[in-house]
């Protein structure tokens, strides 16, 4: 794997992993505002939806051009950047756990571009399953329909001519395409329903067309796509398509004068049962039974205190890991800090263990040395009572394999002993932090 490859691996594997806290946080954002919007226009429920959702992608995507901007450049001969010094339980315990992140990242990402490559290729043929009801072999025109539409359209004020086809398998009306929108009607529903009903429908989807919402469901599903693996993209997904249906509801109302009888037109096409591809916008999507009560008989949402409480205590975890990952990784002052404060609090006393690393100094590894590549390691190391550098693992990568094996290689093969870390005075295994800069002049 090339040196930029790795980088670019690294960074995005990092990127996909802290977006689990970073979307649980963003999640529970929304949640907490959209609650209080719960009685404002849909509207602005929709804008709020739609920007935390484009907010989902900009993280990952900023968190990967921040770690690849932050290699270090070129300087001197690798040298020890900072003393060893005690960690606490907890702080072993995440470095073993960022460690084992680390060691797998190669997987994370290559899982997730094979998952990814998947929903492209089920969207991809979702969108041709679409787009093939243009052609005459599979839907017809109906001359009738067809005029009922465009001047349907003309109320709308659209500027676009509106294509009408009648299918035989679907059972709810649905929309294609931006530039040349496509409405797409099931034969069952031309034969099987009132003129006025059919037209409430029609109503209801070319107020998606107005409103550009195919392209902006286009947007969706591809941020969705990237970012399957959290519940938030679910969720938010969720909530964008229920405020998209209800503004479609609201302005197909307004432009026929008639909120009852999309109500009705509404609660027949319940009777239909079908659920189409996220890819079209269809009259039956989102929470069919809300929006006819919601025409029908508008009314103010109340307050719900346990909606607030689990939002609150949702915030409350998420902020809190937001502070742990917003930390900067600590200096060998800081965590000695932390540990003998910890140490005091528990009436022990601790001594950091010693290392002479001058004389466990790696060697460059000639293929980085032609490479020019350089970087930062930081590695875990745990002493042994008697002094023996038993196991190293590495913290925080140079990006480079081959660097961070020769540090460890060169500490774990060192045949000088570490003075080791006392707890009350006696000997004991403890783990402490090293780093180590590799530079070139």
């Amino acid at each position: 794997m090339s040196a930029d490859l790795a980088s670019l691996v690294s960074a995005t594997g990092w990127a996909l992993l802290h977006f689990i806290w970073q979307g649980a946080l963003l999640a529970a954002a929304s949640a907490f505002l959209l609650l209080l919007m719960r009685n404002a226009r849909p509207q602005s429920r929709y804008a709020l939806a739609c920007g935390a959702m484009l907010v989902s992608l900009l993280l990952p995507v900023s968190e990967v051009l921040r770690r690849l901007s932050h290699n270090p450049a070129p300087a001197a001969p690798p040298e020890v950047l900072s003393q060893p010094v005690a960690a606490t339980p907890y702080q072993i315990d995440m470095l073993h756990l960022n460690s084992w992140l680390h060691s797998h990242l190669n997987w994370i990402v290559a899982l997730w571009l094979l998952c990814v490559a998947l929903l492209a290729l089920r969207m991809g043929v979702g969108v041709l399953w679409l787009a093939s009801y243009a052609d005459a072999r599979r839907s017809r025109e109906d001359a009738f329909w067809q005029r009922r539409l465009s001047a349907l359209a003309g109320r709308f004020a659209l500027r676009r001519g509106v294509v009408l086809r009648v299918v035989q398998n679907l059972e709810s009306p649905l929309t294609v395409g931006c530039l040349r929108p496509l409405v797409l009607v099931p034969a069952a529903l031309i034969s099987g329903m009132s003129p006025d009903l059919l037209e409430a429908l029609l109503a209801h989807e070319l107020a998606h067309i107005q409103r550009h919402d195919y392209l902006v469901n286009l947007i969706q599903n591809l941020i969705a796509m990237l970012l399957f693996y959290h519940p938030a993209i679910w969720w938010l997904s969720r909530r964008i398509r229920l405020e998209r249906e209800l503004i479609a509801d609201d302005l197909a109302a307004r432009t026929l004068g008639e909120p009852r009888r999309l109500a009705l037109a509404l609660s027949e096409l319940d009777l239909f049962q079908l659920t189409t591809p996220q890819l079209a916008q269809a009259a039956h999507g989102g929470n069919l039974m809300l929006r006819i009560k919601r025409l029908v008989k508008p009314e103010a949402q109340a307050f719900n205190w346990k909606a607030v409480v689990t939002v609150l205590g949702l915030s409350l975890a998420c902020l809190t890991a937001y502070a742990h990952a917003l930390r900067p990784a600590e200096s060998a002052s800081e965590v000695a800090k932390t540990a003998l404060s910890e140490s005091s609090k528990s009436g022990h006393v601790f001594k950091n263990p010693h290392i002479d690393f001058l004389k466990c100094k790696p060697d460059y590894p000639r293929q980085s040395l032609r490479q020019n590549e350089t970087g930062l390691v930081r590695v875990s190391v745990l002493v042994d009572p008697d002094g023996t550098m038993k196991k190293t693992k590495v913290i925080k990568s140079s990006g480079f394999p081959r660097l961070d094996e020769a540090v460890t290689a060169a500490i774990e093969n060192c045949k000088e002993k570490a003075g080791p870390g006392t707890v009350d005075g006696k000997p004991a295994s403890m783990w402490i932090k090293v780093q180590y800069v590799w530079k070139l002049e």
